[in-house]
């Protein structure tokens, strides 16, 4: 027994390390990749009624942030956007005027949006339900988007490994404090998202092949 222990002591070594190399390796594996927005490509529009008669739509340019994602495993996800409130376009400088002011975005005082994601959860082969908190005109409330992986892959123009996403949800405005002109401007507010991401980490692009199919 004697001789023994120093064998068995040596071989609960050997597989302790084998087994905390194998974790390790799978720990590394899943561990999601970061992007970065990219601005250009992604808007943030959304539609309400006209006092019924149309639902005009608006929307948001420049947004910015960052999204961790594995396609294997959707529950590592997170996602950080904030979008620029004083860039509302909705076809009409007057018009524009109005819904930024104190009337409804108070844009002034509120110059941006910020979403953060608190769970993200997979749906279906390419969709899944980003659930976070949305923060606008100051107020901070739950809301869920449910989004569709459009592609992730090289681009084939800038070679760099891009992620892109539509994204649609349903909100209403008198829970974020803006409830002024309710016989002309819908309550209900639906939200229709557009996003591309680049990965952050240019180095792992240059690595892979110009012409593999991630």
């Amino acid at each position: 027994m004697g001789r023994r222990l120093p064998q068995m002591l040596s071989w609960t070594g050997l597989l302790t390390s084998f087994a905390l190399a194998w974790s390790t390796g799978v720990l590394a594996a899943k561990t999601p990749e970061n992007y970065a927005l990219d601005p250009v490509h992604t808007r943030v529009a959304f539609q309400v009624s006209h006092a019924g008669f149309s639902n005009p739509v608006g929307s948001f340019s420049g947004s910015h942030g960052h999204l961790a994602f594995d396609a294997e495993d959707w529950s590592t996800a997170t996602v950080d956007v904030t979008v620029p409130v004083t860039s509302l376009n909705l076809g009409d400088a007057d018009w524009q005027k109005r819904i930024l002011d104190r009337t409804f975005f108070d844009a002034k005082k509120f110059p941006e949006a910020h979403f953060v994601s608190t769970r993200v959860e997979k749906t279906g082969d390419h969709t899944g339900q980003v659930h976070g908190e949305l923060t606008l005109h100051g107020i901070t409330r739950p809301v869920t988007l449910a989004v569709t992986l459009n592609a992730l892959k090289r681009h084939p123009l800038t070679l760099r490994r891009t992620v892109g996403f539509s994204a649609t949800a349903t909100i209403h405005r008198k829970d974020f404090g803006m409830d002024a002109w309710p016989n002309v401007v819908g309550d209900e507010i639906r939200l229709i998202i557009e996003a591309e991401a680049i990965r952050s980490d240019r180095r792992a692009d240059d690595q892979e092949p110009a012409h593999a199919d991630p």
